[in-house]
């Protein structure tokens, strides 16, 4: 169906220009200035005891990078082994501590993982450089585990920024459907307490009131930034979609007599959606806008 396509394409627009925008994740900016912060000292002499660039111990530099970027440990490599969250090997993160047995009497040396199985440490053979966790020849077997400094925590993490959640407001889908529709303002004697000349959509909102397509609530009211329930949305579907609609509707909170009965009916019985897999519509859950596309995926 063309206008499905064209719906389709409108709101994948609108999720693009209503999200953030785009940009590294607080946690990503943190573990690459961190990396940064300890690649700046590679080729510093190794000192036992040392805290400076004139010479410097592992423990002693982990510490020293950790400053630099905002954050603070303990001094000696037992002190830093004993604070933080124990990671697995198999999920290490940028930032994270790892430890290593190399003097046969426990934790000895301390150095800093910066992905790919590789770390960034104080050695005592060559100072501060980069070395593989998986050298078969010697630092492979001295291994102990690693640890998420709690004074870091998830800023020294590079992990992935949660999803940011954009629900679809009753503005933003009354400009999609309009334009999809091709619907204009005709100038019928429509208004809203709420929506003036500057409400963003005023036309379209307009336009979509006067197809029937959406209308105020009790108090007359349109209420173009609140998000759509799923409720709203199979009434919008419906009216603009001209779906058949139906009452025979499976869905355990959508009784008899609720008031988007047949809507929700339309919805299922013209396989936009089957519900959740708990057996509900979600009658009241708000929609996001990536959530729209699935909708219009399935108008046939």
């Amino acid at each position: 169906m063309k206008l499905k396509r064209l719906l389709a394409l409108g709101i994948a627009s609108l999720v693009i220009s209503t999200s953030v925008p785009s940009m590294a994740s607080a946690a990503t900016l943190s573990a690459t200035n961190l990396v940064n912060t300890a690649k700046n000292y590679i080729g510093t002499p190794y000192r036992y005891g040392g805290t400076t660039t004139s010479g410097i111990d592992c423990s002693a530099y982990t510490q020293l990078v950790y400053k630099k970027s905002g954050s603070s440990l303990p001094r000696t490599t037992g002190q830093q082994y004993q604070q933080g969250k124990a990671v697995a090997k198999s999920n290490l993160s940028t930032g994270d501590l790892v430890f290593f047995n190399t003097s046969g009497k426990g934790i000895s040396h301390v150095g800093i993982y910066i992905g790919s199985s590789k770390f960034i440490h104080a050695s005592t053979s060559q100072g501060v450089t980069v070395s593989s966790l998986n050298d078969p020849y010697y630092w492979k077997s001295r291994y102990v585990g690693a640890k998420r400094p709690a004074t870091f925590g998830e800023v020294a993490v590079a992990s992935k920024p949660a999803p940011t959640v954009t629900y679809a407001t009753r503005g933003q889908v009354a400009g999609i459907v309009v334009k999809t529709l091709g619907l204009h303002r005709t100038g019928s004697d429509m208004s809203f307490p709420d929506v003036n000349s500057k409400t963003p959509y005023y036309n379209e909102i307009m336009a979509a009131a006067e197809a029937g397509i959406f209308s105020g609530n009790n108090s007359g009211n349109f209420n173009p930034n609140d998000p759509l329930t799923r409720s709203q949305m199979a009434k919008v579907l419906t009216e603009a979609f001209n779906l058949s609609t139906s009452t025979d509707v499976p869905f355990k909170d959508v009784p008899s007599d609720y008031w988007a009965l047949k809507y929700v009916g339309a919805l299922y019985a013209n396989d936009v959606t089957a519900g959740y897999t708990n057996g509900n519509f979600g009658v009241d859950d708000k929609v996001k806008l990536q959530d729209m596309q699935r909708f219009m995926d399935n108008l046939k």
